[in-house]
């Protein structure tokens, strides 16, 4: 199963559509999201790529109730609080933005996951610690970096590659 991972899109709409052209290409079965969606109005540009969508709410992410309104009416889309845990395809995936840094240290240290996904830094990043695989898929908008990223990961191979923009 493939996996798209991107986040950190903050509204920047020209990188979101190109991320989303990028990303129909590569067959995925599911896209997640870091969460700094920022306004509602990307949701209708994210459901463009076709796929099942879970994100997270990130620090910046301010009316949440009417992102969730949104993701509701455009479809495909589903925004899962702060923190969101998924089993697919045998893996199991812990899904959040990563601002609560002592959060993310400790459920990448428990080990309890196979894969941790996390944002918030920009940074794009792929670790492993013991069993768990930990992906940080950059930022789509790039503004911090300039460098727009996303990721994608094979639950097969067990393996995440980034991707530039």
């Amino acid at each position: 199963m493939k996996i798209g991972i991107l986040g950190d899109t903050h509204d920047h709409l020209p990188n979101i559509q190109r991320v989303v052209e990028r990303l129909e290409h590569e067959n995925l079965e599911l896209c997640l999201h870091t969460g700094d969606f920022i306004a509602p109005f990307v949701i209708p540009v994210l459901a463009g790529m076709g796929v099942r969508m879970v994100g997270v709410f990130g620090n910046n992410d301010g009316d949440r109730e009417l992102l969730i309104s949104r993701c509701r009416d455009v479809g495909g889309i589903e925004i899962r609080g702060n923190f969101a845990e998924l089993e697919e395809a045998g893996v199991r995936i812990a899904l959040l933005h990563g601002h609560e840094k002592t959060l993310l240290a400790d459920l990448i240290e428990s080990q309890l996951f196979d894969l941790v996904v996390h944002g918030h830094t920009h940074q794009a990043g792929i670790t492993r610690k013991g069993r768990t695989l930990v992906v940080n898929p950059g930022e789509i908008c790039g503004y911090l970096t300039g460098n727009p990223t996303c990721a994608i990961y094979e639950t097969e191979e067990d393996q995440a590659r980034l991707i530039p923009l």
